[in-house]
This record gives structure tokens, C-alpha cells and sequence, in this order.
């Protein structure tokens, strides 16, 4: 009997829900679900579903150079595969764009300790970064083309002074140094 008792109020109160509306997260997480990337078990690659989630659909890999610096870029070029499967994945697990994907796999790439740090904090309901749009902005991009524009200087003249005999004496100063380091003591420098 109270068995009986227990199961018709089980079913009394399905039943009751079974007339209210659904949230609106549960509809745009069913929705986003269904148009996740697929994992296939028969080739082991995850793939997309639209042509939104496809290679290309977001930014290419200057954009990942921008956002993530050196790393990533070189992982994007000579990895593309895994690259690709990487962002499909996390779209997958963490419901989003291929944009937002490519940039938290950027920020993976670039550094993995603090991105995991990063999402830690995210999860206890800390500070959401945009890794999206990160280094995105005109002051950024304005930092990086000036930066990046001294490092090429700095290392082309560095390279060409080197093949043209421009620091023989630097070359040589070093070399003697690493022969023998007691002659630093007996350099007067100015």
C-alpha cells in the first residue's frame, strides 16, 4: 500500500510537469547539442555539421599569430589536422562557436597552465576572458606591428652584420671570452 501511495504521487507530479513549458536553456542547449560537431567512432576524427564549424569559417592563422603569438601559429601551420580536431572538440564539449573555439585552443596552445588556470577560475564563477578577441583591439594590434617591426630589424641586421663580417670583433671578443673567462677581469669597461 505504500508502495502504491509513493508511485501514484511519482505520477502525479510527472504528469503535472508534463504540461509546463520548458526553460529557454534547456531549448538553446538541446539546440546547440544537436548542432555540435559529431565525434565519429568509425574514423576517430570529430567532424563538423555545418559549414559554420568547417576550417576557414573563422579566422585564418595570422589571426592565431594575433591572438596566441608564435605557438600557435606554428602548431596551426604544421598541424593542421590536430589543430582542427582540437577546436572541433572543444566546440563539442564546451557548446560554442568555431571563433571562440579557435581562440581558446590558441590560448592552449600558447601557454596551457594559465588557460586551465583561466577556466578554473571561470567555473568558480570568476572573471570570463574573451580569448575570441583577445589582441584584437587597435592599441594591440598598433603594440604588436611595432613590436614585431623592431624584432625584424633587430634580427635582419643581426644576421646580415654577422654574414658580412659587421661584429667580427663581437664574435671574436665571445669566443675568447668562452676560452677563457678570467680575461672579463681584465677588461676596463667605461
Amino acid at each position: 500500500m505504500k508502495s502504491f501511495s509513493i508511485l501514484s504521487f511519482a505520477l502525479l507530479i510527472s504528469s503535472a510537469c508534463a504540461f509546463t513549458t520548458p526553460k529557454a536553456s534547456h531549448q538553446r542547449a538541446a539546440t546547440a547539442v544537436s548542432m555540435a560537431p559529431r565525434y565519429n567512432p568509425g574514423t576517430g576524427l570529430w567532424e563538423a555539421t555545418k559549414p559554420d564549424e568547417e576550417d576557414g569559417s573563422s579566422y585564418g592563422p595570422i589571426g592565431s599569430l594575433i591572438r596566441g603569438g608564435p605557438s600557435p601559429f606554428i602548431q596551426r601551420l604544421i598541424n593542421k589536422e590536430a589543430y582542427d580536431q582540437a577546436v572541433l572538440k572543444y566546440m563539442a564539449s564546451e557548446l560554442v562557436d568555431r571563433k571562440e573555439a579557435q581562440g581558446n585552443m590558441d590560448a592552449y596552445f600558447d601557454n596551457p597552465n594559465d588557460w586551465a588556470f583561466q577556466k578554473i577560475r571561470e567555473k568558480k564563477g570568476g572573471f570570463k576572458k574573451d580569448y575570441a578577441n583577445a589582441n584584437t583591439d587597435p592599441k594591440s594590434l598598433v603594440l604588436i606591428g611595432t613590436w614585431t617591426g623592431v624584432l625584424i630589424w633587430f634580427f635582419s641586421d643581426l644576421i646580415g652584420g654577422l654574414t658580412d663580417g659587421k661584429y667580427t670583433n663581437v664574435v671574436e671578443t665571445v669566443n675568447k671570452i668562452s676560452e677563457d673567462p678570467s680575461i672579463l677581469d681584465k677588461m676596463s669597461f667605461p
